[in-house]
């Protein structure tokens, strides 16, 4: 258990981070989840859900969730995806 003044603090704003953290991870899997079955949907629902998970992922960068090389991967693989038709 943290003893100093500045550690208790550093120990609440560590939880209040691993929150946010945790729910920017969170909209970006479900945004790609959402964004994967939406294949075999319309073009128009297929380009909404891609842009909320590129929206969703940019976000998670932006803050520093995940890194730049594991957001293009995401985002070109759910390209990918899209494009042969969910296969």
């Amino acid at each position: 258990m943290a003893l100093k003044k500045s550690a208790k603090k550093a120990i609440r704003s560590s939880k209040r981070k691993f929150v946010l953290n945790l729910r920017r991870r969170r909209a970006v899997h479900d945004t790609v989840k959402a964004a994967r079955k939406s294949a075999g949907a319309d073009r128009a629902a297929q380009d909404a859900a891609l842009t909320e998970a590129y929206q969703a992922i940019d976000k998670a960068l932006k803050r520093g969730v995940i890194k730049k090389n594991t957001a293009a991967r995401k985002k070109s693989r759910l390209v990918k995806f899209l494009k042969k038709g969910g296969k």
